[in-house]
């Protein structure tokens, strides 16, 4: 019984990395909905500027790519 759990698991493993892998290419919709979410960020701080520290934030999301 144990024997095939670790089979199964090392039959597993491989084929969810390689889902996740194949997950980088951003589509359309995606691309879209970046843009809208960018465009509802610029109106909110139009609204309500950010400060210095949610200012260094990004700054440094956009350095390491988390933007």
């Amino acid at each position: 019984m144990l024997r095939k759990s670790i089979i199964g698991l090392f039959v597993v493993l491989p084929l969810m990395g390689g889902a996740l892998a194949a997950c980088d290419d951003k589509g359309p919709a995606e691309k879209a909905g970046e843009k809208l979410d960018d465009a509802g960020q610029k109106v909110k701080d139009a609204i309500d500027p950010p400060g210095p520290a949610e200012k260094a934030g990004r700054s440094i999301d956009k350095a390491t790519g988390n933007d």
